[in-house]
């Protein structure tokens, strides 16, 4: 180290040590900010107190209530919990007297990983005889009173079922002489969709004018598979604007958001089920709320709405809610869109499942989806089904790619006239030159340097549709195939229990079959691409660019390690596919027979020169205007040298 750097580290040092001295609060600045957090910590102890206060005065109203047999609340305040089991060929509808709500939900179709029929949520805790724990799924209707009266929440009330059958009940909230709320549930016949009318009578003394209800809904989403952390990625609280596509909250972190327009329904979502809300006319003044839940406790997310909807106090016409507890199957979900109280609107919940971006999105809902649905009517296992519809993109794509390789193969054929160009202008300032004299030649022998690229790129939407469209598909749940027990989580060899950082806890074979067949097709791709040679900076750029492509599927491994088993399959049998169609190319098309194709084509055309693409054509003029640019300058640079010079 020299003097000059040492002098500069000890002003340095001087100079951090002067701030901080006179930065350094003073003993006043000290008990100033010590008072100001005292009388912070006071004022949240006075609110505690204030609060406590509040819960007692209303616990001690509701015990009065319930003790005064003259109280409008008496009857709905000493009731008891009766449930009432709403059931048809898809699923079971628990609803609870207390809170008129439904409190559990399970689907016939579907099991859970223990075998039985999965619970989408639950209330048993409170079933169970805990008042503490209300279960994962809660629902309050408030309506507004008039002024001597209090606020109706239909949660902390009992009703009385009546009018029960199989699929239908009503919850009656009675408040004495014929004046009650009517929730009028209905269970559609072999459907998932579930229907809600609130109704009153003879209320219009207690209610006020006010024209609509409010709704709080909150749930747990609970973790149904093996795989947290993917499930965790396709977890959300979504909704729909009116005459808006869907929207959503961030799924891999806390979010909330009020929303300014209204919306159509709202879905607490997860990889394969959900539970959706939908308005008879419209949901207003929405407030979203969307917390994560660490790995460990069997629930992805904590999600909460408070909404408004429209309401008539008189009675005469009835607020009309639906809910949707079911699978997101994009053709269930389409049909159920179908049986809307509001026929007025598509309801489009077949967007609950993300594919994608528009074009990907397109290439999925009109033929990737309707070309694995008939395979899948076939009757075959998932991974023979995967297998086949790989063999067909492949099929379908394969022009493409023979194109690509068609024209990278003519690029490296072209090589050595190349490298003579290169040898022709070494010089740095003669780059265009060489570029213009290469393109010639391109052009002469009938190859592109783009013509590569174009067809991958076409090739490329079909395989981001697949990506977005595997791990949605819940045809591939809970089915086996070799030695992974379920296709839309991960297969572990190997697992271990403290997670290690990027790697997690566990390796999955099928991403590891994808890795190394991923580093062979990187080693036939770049087999297959041409040295561009050049200068030796443009060497070195090309070997750490080689590296890199064999460093991306070592990253892919990180990434991955995690995805589903069906994911990875399709991409490991894709990969192989791909390995053995530039095998196949390669054998197939020898680059000698191709150079004198080339040159006998560059003979035949020697008078009658190809006419070249749009894409070579403005790389040759943009060449042109640099190269009359630069001359242009150096003209200028040489007549002022001669000025300097006289």
């Amino acid at each position: 180290m020299d003097k000059k750097s040492i002098i500069g580290y000890v002003l340095i040092g001087i100079v951090l040590i002067g701030y901080f001295s006179l930065n350094q609060p003073s003993p006043e600045d000290l008990a100033a900010q010590k008072h100001r957090q005292d009388s912070i910590e006071m004022m949240e102890r006075i609110m505690e107190l204030e609060q406590e206060k509040a819960e007692e005065k209303k616990l001690a109203e509701i015990e009065r209530q319930k003790n005064d047999s003259t109280d409008l609340f008496f009857n709905v305040l000493n009731g008891k919990e009766e449930n009432v089991i709403l059931s048809n060929d898809k699923v079971n509808v628990n609803i609870s007297s207390l809170g008129s709500r439904v409190t559990q939900v399970s689907l016939k179709d579907y099991k859970d990983q223990k075998g039985n029929d999965i619970v989408l949520f639950s209330g048993s805790d409170r079933l169970n005889g805990s008042d503490n724990v209300p279960g994962d799924n809660v629902m309050n209707f408030t309506f507004e009173s008039k002024q001597g009266y209090k606020n109706i929440n239909s949660e902390s009330l009992y009703s009385t079922p009546i009018e029960q059958t199989d699929s239908s009940v009503t919850m009656r909230l009675a408040f004495g002489n014929d004046r009650h709320i009517d929730f009028k549930y209905l269970l559609r016949h072999d459907s998932y969709m579930f229907d809600l009318l609130i109704e009153t009578h003879n209320m219009d003394e207690i209610l006020s004018s006010k024209k609509d209800i409010e709704i709080d809904w909150q749930q747990l989403i609970r973790q149904q598979e093996p795989g947290y952390d993917f499930e965790q990625r396709y977890t959300s609280l979504t909704y729909k604007p009116v005459d808006d596509g869907s929207d959503y909250l961030n799924e891999m972190k806390d979010d909330s958001e009020k929303l300014k327009e209204p919306i159509s329904w709202l879905a607490y979502k997860n990889q394969f089920f959900s539970c959706i809300m939908i308005a008879g006319e419209q949901f207003n003044n929405v407030s979203l709320d969307s917390k994560v839940i660490e790995k460990g406790q069997g629930i992805l997310k904590e999600c909460s709405a408070t909404m408004t909807v429209p309401f008539d106090p008189t009675g005469k016409k009835a607020t009309a809610l639906q809910f949707y507890f079911g699978p997101n199957k994009f053709s269930t979900l389409r049909e159920s869109s179908e049986m809307a109280l509001n026929q007025g609107e598509d309801l489009e919940l077949e967007e609950l499942i993300y594919f994608g971006w528009p074009i990907v999105r397109w290439i999925n809902r009109y033929f990737i989806m309707y070309l694995f649905d008939g395979l899948s009517s076939l009757g075959l296992n998932m991974g023979i089904v995967l297998i086949l519809l790989t063999l067909i993109v492949k099929a379908i794509v394969y022009p493409f790619t023979k194109k690509s390789y068609v024209s990278s193969a003519k690029m490296r054929a072209l090589k050595p006239y190349v490298d003579e160009i290169n040898k022709k202008y070494p010089k740095q300032e003669d780059a265009l030159k060489k570029q213009q004299e290469t393109m010639t030649l391109y052009n002469k022998y009938g190859a592109s340097p783009m013509g590569g690229c174009l067809p991958m790129l076409i090739q490329m939407p079909v395989f981001i549709a697949l990506f977005n469209f595997v791990p949605n598909a819940i045809e591939l749940r809970q089915q086996s195939f070799l030695w992974a027990h379920d296709l839309s989580a991960y297969d572990a060899i190997i697992s271990w229990e403290k997670p290690i950082w990027l790697l997690g806890d566990h390796i999955s074979l099928f991403c590891l079959l994808f890795c190394v067949t991923q580093i062979l097709n990187t080693y036939y791709t770049s087999k297959m691409q041409p040295s561009m040679g050049g200068s030796p900076e443009m060497e070195q750029q090309q070997k750490i660019m080689r590296w890199m492509m064999y460093l991306m599927p070592v990253m892919f491994f990180f990434i991955f390690n995690d995805y589903s088993a069906g994911l990875n399959f399709y991409y490991f049998v894709s990969t192989l596919m791909s390995v053995g169609i530039f095998v196949y190319l390669r054998k197939a098309i020898k680059d000698e027979e191709l150079l004198k194709k080339m040159e006998a084509y560059a003979e035949s055309n020697k008078n009658n020169p190809k006419k070249q693409s749009s894409m070579m054509e403005r790389l040759e003029a943009l060449q042109e205007q640099q190269r009359k640019l630069l001359e242009e300058q150096e003209r200028i640079k040489k007549g002022r040298n001669a000025k300097k010079n006289k």
